[in-house]
């Protein structure tokens, strides 16, 4: 059965997103492929954190062409403290077979461009919708906490089959006359959600342009919604972090392949909390005798399943011992001193090391 409403609520967000809209520099210029880049950016990263990464890649790599011929180093450097470092290598790839197939232009349909390694539903629909005014829908977070609350929908909108239940819906009932204006609605519900409609604390509802629409405010009860089934508790793992320098250089190694951080760089280290005296024992075992070590600041990240809890050490050193893996772990690589200049410009460290890579800067002696 239609909404009854969805064409007034369509035509308020329309009215409230041109006035209200705010100025995004993949929104100044939406082309195609700045279209893209900015969608896989902001997938779990926070807008003002992302337009310094926008404006940076833009300018390293301005098109799907240098895109797809980027050194994997450069690549990752860009992306550094992104995170989910997958996402860019997924982009490298789908650049190459735009260049090969489609003569460096993204395609403009939803199953072509679903085609693509690393671009889903949703960010397929945005580019359809918002890059090539086409009649496409996506939905994020945003779009179904503005959804569950104007309905007082009490559905689980973890579950994907909710996800493609309220697409579906939209599409039926919301969607504007003009194909054109579909990118401009979703964009809407998004910045509703972002700023309005928000997902801590209670949504700004007497700024919300459809609240006279909302059956979760008639109710008196929007932080009821949406209803969202409870994560499963993180895994925590215990490391030590350990700083090799030589007062010029600090040691890295790169992570293998496959798995957690992929091919990035990273500081040795070892399963749990030692105190100095075991590390003291466990460098004389690696053959690295350290002529000083100095405690750092414990640190710790979160991931989607596991959390790390760091205790970090700067270690002097003379040299690295030949056999240094530190981890019991052949699949990983040899370790190697770095220059610590080049830790800005040349290593992709992931942010995970954040506090220990500050201190490698100014590891002097």
């Amino acid at each position: 059965m239609k909404d009854p409403s969805a064409p007034a609520v369509t035509k308020a967000l329309l009215q409230w997103y041109k006035k209200h809209a705010r100025k995004l520099p993949w929104r100044q210029d939406p082309a195609p492929y700045h279209v893209w880049l900015s969608e896989i950016m902001l997938q779990q990263t926070r807008i003002e954190t992302v337009k310094a990464y926008y404006a940076r890649f833009l300018d390293a790599l301005p098109d799907i062409a240098h895109l797809a011929d980027a050194p994997e180093d450069t690549l990752l450097k860009l992306w550094e403290g992104l995170g989910y470092y997958s996402r860019v290598r997924n982009m490298k790839k789908a650049a190459q077979i735009v260049m090969r197939d489609y003569d460096g232009t993204l395609p403009h349909t939803v199953e072509e461009l679903r085609a693509l390694p690393g671009i889903g539903p949703y960010t397929a629909g945005a580019i359809a919708a918002i890059a090539f005014s086409g009649r496409a829908s996506f939905v994020d977070g945003n779009v179904l906490r503005v959804m569950a609350r104007l309905r007082a929908d009490t559905r689980d909108i973890s579950s994907e089959a909710v996800k493609r239940a309220v697409q579906h819906e939209l599409e039926e009932d919301f969607l504007p006359e003009r194909d054109r204006d579909c990118g401009t609605f979703f964009q809407a519900l998004m910045e509703l959600g972002e700023t309005v409609c928000v997902p801590a604390g209670a949504p700004l509802c007497t700024r919300c342009p459809v609240a006279s629409f909302c059956a979760a405010y008639r109710l008196g009860d929007t932080l009821s919604y949406p209803v969202k089934r409870a994560k499963k508790p993180r895994r925590i793992e215990k490391r030590t972090v350990l700083l090799l320098s030589d007062r010029t250089h600090v040691a890295l190694r790169k992570r293998p392949r496959k798995g957690l951080l992929a091919g990035l760089y990273e500081f040795p280290s070892v399963p749990g909390h030692l105190t100095q005296r075991e590390l003291r024992r466990l460098l004389r075992e690696e053959e690295a005798d350290a002529l000083r070590i100095l405690a750092l600041p414990d640190a710790k990240h979160l991931f989607t399943h596991v959390e790390w809890h760091m205790k970090g050490y700067l270690v002097y050193v003379e040299h690295l011992p030949e056999k240094a893996l530190l981890s019991g772990n052949a699949r990983m690589s040899p370790l190697f001193f770095a220059d610590r200049t080049d830790l800005d410009t040349v290593y992709a460290i992931p942010s995970a090391f954040r506090t220990y890579t500050e201190a490698a800067r100014h590891a002097t002696g």
